[in-house]
């Protein structure tokens, strides 16, 4: 027999993606900053961690199961994408700053303001029930009526004598109200009625004198700081610019790792992303180039693996052809009969050892009707003579790789008419899922051996007898090739009494 030739690999192709990352020509201060920040947060957080392992072991434990019910309520409320969450660590500190800070002007500036306003008109009013009270002639009133309108924007008038009418409610809280009140309870010992609501931009004082009630009537904005808005505005509108701001640049600093997330799922479906480059942050362009590097070395490996594969089928396959045209040529008896069917078996074996090493990696996918790929496995089960149907449905378009998706179907159908009686099909596409449902009435699988069928080489069945056939790879094969897919296949009791083959992938 002649030795078959040596075989060399050819050379992984060069990838110009995979250019490493270019070196630093210096010391860079703001990366050593970084790196010092960087590595302070982390210390922070182990020890915010320690904390709270500490406290979880003092609390006692109807607070410590109510605090971990809180964060868990909390934490399923929170945004679950990193925008959404960069954000809210972003606004939340905002937010608190600035409430904070709205808070202190209204304590220290606002109230305080309004309060000097407010007792500098209530010395004014005081002034007046002075002068009034020391000077009650007709000249005297018109002489004070057109100081206080020129010189303190009053306008005064009295009237008979009489109780002071009520006057409406103020709001709750009402700072002008009770600053003004509190103010003119400290300068006039009469009685006195302060009105905050009947005028817009009005505030009316009436004051019980001995012989007539004085109305006194000044500008709103005499007796409080009204232009507290303008503070609030500038903060509203700073903080939406800053809002505005920090979107931008989340969403510019977000963006290359959402490109590596689905180039890395491109990669996982068997998709060749060369359309992909680093950007982004130093770290984030570390993971890309660390990507990148490992997918070169996948495909270097898949390229080296599918010429040995190519070159171990070669040679199997002439051997075994010389097996065949050896048996050929032997007259018929049954010791032939009993090699032929070792031959064929092998060659079966051969084909499913291959197919589960060669893998799916080196088929493009395209957009392809799955039900009509069903639907192309029942009729070629049935024309084998084993019973198999399928549900009627509509076109399930999807983008997978047709042969590859065929033959998990194919195994899936095979195993079940090789378990039972007949295998029914279903194929659906909701909500950007495909669903390819086989179901049996065979035996079934026992749920504590579901996960374990999905093994290389493993059977139910010990001892590999002729009765029932197989390599033991048929569904290590399909659970391959749906999670190059991105899905996965599940096992459970079907409808039909024996197993259900349930296959989901992304659509």
């Amino acid at each position: 027999m002649t030795p078959p030739p040596h075989r060399t690999l050819p050379p992984a192709a060069p990838d110009i993606d995979a250019a490493a990352p270019p070196d630093d020509d210096g010391p860079d201060l703001a990366d050593d900053a970084a790196d010092v920040v960087s590595e302070g947060l982390d210390r922070a957080a182990t020890g915010v961690r320690v904390v709270r392992r500490g406290l979880g072991r003092i609390m006692p434990a109807p607070v410590a199961g109510l605090w971990a019910a809180v964060g868990r309520a909390i934490n399923r409320r929170l945004p679950k994408s990193l925008f959404g969450r960069s954000m809210l660590i972003v606004v939340v500190p905002m937010v608190i700053f600035q409430s904070v800070i709205a808070q202190v002007f209204m304590e220290r500036h606002y109230t305080l303001v309004t309060k000097r306003l407010s007792d500098a008109v209530a010395r004014d009013i005081a002034s007046i029930v002075d002068l009034m009270l020391d000077r009650p002639d007709p000249d005297a009133m018109e002489t004070i009526q057109r100081i206080a309108a020129a010189r303190l924007s009053m306008s005064i008038a009295l009237q008979p004598a009489a109780d002071l009418e009520p006057t409406p409610p103020a709001p709750l809280f009402s700072l002008l109200d009770e600053t003004l009140t509190a103010s003119l309870a400290d300068q006039i010992t009469l009685p006195f009625a302060v009105d905050t609501v009947s005028y817009e931009r009005l505030v009316e004082v009436r004051i019980a004198l001995p012989e007539a009630v004085l109305r006194i009537r000044l500008p709103r904005n005499h007796a409080y700081a009204s232009n507290s808005h303008i503070f609030i505005v500038w903060m509203v509108l700073t903080a939406f610019v800053l809002i505005v701001v920090s979107i931008v640049f989340l969403r510019n600093q977000i963006r290359p790792i959402q490109r590596l997330a689905v180039a890395a799922e491109m990669l996982g479906r068997g998709q060749n992303p060369k359309d992909f480059t680093p950007s982004g942050a130093r770290e984030v362009r570390k993971a890309a180039y660390a990507f990148i590097e490992m997918r070169r070395r996948i495909e270097r490996q898949v390229e080296q693996r599918t010429t040995m594969l190519a070159g171990v089928s070669h040679d199997l396959r002439t051997i075994l052809t010389r097996f065949k045209l050896e048996l050929a040529l032997l007259p018929e008896s049954e010791e032939a009969e009993a090699l032929a069917a070792d031959v064929v078996e092998m060659e079966a074996m051969l084909e499913a050892y291959l197919a589960f090493a060669r893998g799916v990696a080196d088929e493009p996918s395209t957009v392809t009707d799955v039900h009509q790929l069903a639907a192309d496995v029942v009729a070629e089960t049935e024309r084998t003579g084993r019973p198999a149907t399928i549900a009627a449905g509509g076109p399930a378009n999807a983008a997978v790789r047709p042969l590859a998706f065929k033959r998990m179907i194919a195994n899936l159908v095979g195993n079940a008419v090789r378990y039972g009686s007949r295998a029914a099909v279903q194929v659906t596409r909701q909500d950007n899922w495909l669903t390819v449902i086989v179901d049996d009435d065979g035996p079934g699988i026992p749920e504590a051996e579901r996960d374990a069928v999905f093994k290389p080489f493993h059977r139910l069945d010990s001892a590999r007898n002729q009765d029932v056939g197989g390599s033991g790879l048929g569904l290590a094969i399909a659970r391959d090739i749906a999670l190059t897919h991105g899905g996965d296949i599940r096992l459970s009791t079907g409808p039909l009494g024996g197993l259900r083959a349930l296959v989901r992938v992304p659509c």
